[in-house]
């Protein structure tokens, strides 16, 4: 078995399919982290603590963001991949060399915040009280210590991926949301509030670990190296700065969010996180994946000798296809199964009925938007494997000031508190998608409508049928067959609406002649048949040396 995890996937559909399973039990396992989180401090007498822990995020995240993301996706995976199809010895020194600049950066960077905990805490959420602000303070400094580890285990994982190697890498956030998880339920009754953040500290180490074996596997040893005039390592600078600074930006309208969110009635922050988080399941199934499965192939193709982009184009097109394909009918079946979905996840006896309608209309307005979100992860990939990351950047920075003067307007101009931050996140994501689009179009050519376009007003047309058809039957089961005050009932009800969805969807799909319909078939075959598929894969052609 281990050998079958130590395979390459090498298609971009055995590498999607890997990346859901993973990301679906990842995903599944972070509802029920949020659900524990829910019933141990969502509260009347401590909701705010819940308000508290996520805020305590903001600045560890910002740092691993700012050194991390940035690097990764946009400089790293595209220019480790290229000396990796060329000269194994040279890849690995790059990796160490990015790897040791990273931590010191992290140790400067991470001291800094250290420091400023307290003054930095205070400009972010000025409404806590404080007490409040002295555990926000406490809670970031240790919120540190995981944000080391996951700053090397995210360039294995860029490691790994480059090599077309994604099973380890998408088992790395299961294990990380178990280590929080266990903190929740076995620390938390002892330590409160800081069993879920040794938890986090204890996931991300695992999320560390369980990627070394993999990695020594391959040939890669890590080496203090600081040949920062290497070329590789200043390619690799030069595309990631435009990439940092826009996630420079982004951090802003995130900030934004805290600040505003704590600034409303106790717990309304961690609704707020609650109904992203039930977001982010369908956007990082469906775009995320398939995104980081297509990355390495696009940045391959993209080096085509005789320079055409024809390849680059016809691969991007289908992977955005099957993008759309799928985060269409997946945003509709959110939007329609809302309340069902947010009492699975988070009805916990503690989560009142006021808050579980609130974070049912937060999920609402971010569902609507759920395509877009899921189109931008592959756009952006695009830019990314062509070496372009000055045009995100722009685009990037366009659409985090959209989102920040709409989420002032509509949540305190408008009056709608959390709605209008979910508001403004869908609308800034309409915008995003759209410009990455058009100038994407403007490098590759028009996209022709034999390959895009119909296939696009088909799916669309599919989902909106779809969405009719969902509708009908949740409100007669509800009514007339499930009651839904029971568990068991609610998620009776939930899976027989869902199928019903799913169902006309295909049935659609087949008579709308919509070609992606078969690269969904396959994708489930995979999955089903995964251990086959695993078996199918290509393996390592090193030997296999144990640590």
């Amino acid at each position: 078995m281990v050998n079958h995890l130590f395979r390459k996937q090498g298609s971009v559909l055995s590498a999607a399919a890997v990346l859901m399973t993973a990301v679906l039990i990842s995903r599944l396992l972070g509802l029920v982290r949020d659900r524990f989180l829910a019933a141990h401090f969502f509260d009347p007498a401590q909701a705010g603590l819940l308000d508290v822990y996520f805020a305590a995020f903001r600045l560890p995240d910002m740092v691993f963001q700012l050194l991390v993301v940035g690097a990764l996706a946009a400089a790293f995976i595209p220019v480790f991949t290229k000396y990796l199809l060329k000269n194994k010895a040279e890849a690995w020194h790059v990796a160490s060399t990015v790897i040791s600049l990273g931590l010191v950066l992290f140790l400067v960077l991470a001291g800094a915040i250290f420091y400023l905990a307290e003054p930095l805490s205070r400009l972010i959420a000025p409404s806590f009280s404080a007490e409040e602000l002295q555990l926000m303070v406490v809670i970031t400094r240790w919120l540190l210590l995981a944000q080391a580890s996951f700053l090397v285990s995210n360039f294995l994982t860029g490691i790994l991926q480059s090599g077309q190697h994604f099973i380890i890498p998408a088992l790395a956030p299961i294990v990380y949301n178990l280590g929080i998880i266990f903190g929740i339920l076995w620390l938390s009754p002892i330590l409160g509030i800081f069993g879920p953040v040794a938890g986090v500290i204890l996931g991300a180490f695992l999320h560390l670990i369980i990627q070394l074996p993999l990695t020594r596997a391959l040939g890669y040893r890590f080496h203090w190296s600081f040949d920062w005039r290497h070329p590789g390592v200043r390619r690799i600078g030069r595309l990631m700065l435009p990439r940092t600074l826009a996630l420079a930006v982004s951090q802003i309208e995130l900030t934004v969010a805290v600040f505003i969110a704590t600034a409303l009635p106790a717990g309304h922050l961690a609704i707020f996180y609650f109904a992203q988080h039930l977001n982010s399941l369908p956007v990082g199934l469906f775009g995320a994946t398939i995104g980081q499965a297509a990355l390495p192939a696009l940045a391959q193709s993209s080096q085509a000798q005789d320079g055409s982009l024809t390849k680059f184009k016809q691969l991007f097109i289908s992977s955005l296809n099957q993008v759309l394909y799928l985060s269409l009918p997946a945003g509709m079946i959110l939007l329609v199964l809302r309340l069902p979905a947010v009492r699975l996840a988070f009805g916990a006896r503690t989560f009142p009925w006021e808050a579980t309608l609130l974070t049912g209309q937060t999920v609402a307005l971010f569902a609507i938007s759920v395509f877009a979100q899921s189109a931008i992860q592959i756009l952006v990939r695009g830019f990314y494997a062509l070496g372009n990351t000055r045009t995100p950047l722009a685009i990037g920075t366009v659409a985090v000031a959209v989102n920040v003067v709409l989420s002032f307007t509509l949540a305190y101009g408008q009056g709608l508190g959390v709605l209008g931050l979910a508001l403004a996140i869908s609308l800034a994501s309409f915008l995003h998608m759209g410009l990455l689009f058009w100038f994407l179009m403007r490098l590759l050519g028009a996209f022709s409508a034999a390959e895009f376009w119909q296939p696009l007003a088909k799916m669309a047309s599919a989902t909106l049928i779809t969405g009719l058809c969902l509708w009908l039957p949740f409100r007669l089961l509800d009514q007339y067959i499930f009651n839904t005050t029971r568990t068991l009932d609610l998620l009776g009800l939930s899976l027989t609406t869902g199928i019903i969805g799913l169902g006309v969807y295909a049935g659609l799909s087949y008579l709308m002649r919509i070609e992606e319909l078969n690269h969904f078939i396959d994708l489930v075959k995979k999955i089903t048949h995964l251990k086959l598929a695993l078996r199918q894969s290509e393996p390592i052609n090193e030997p296999i040396n144990y640590p």
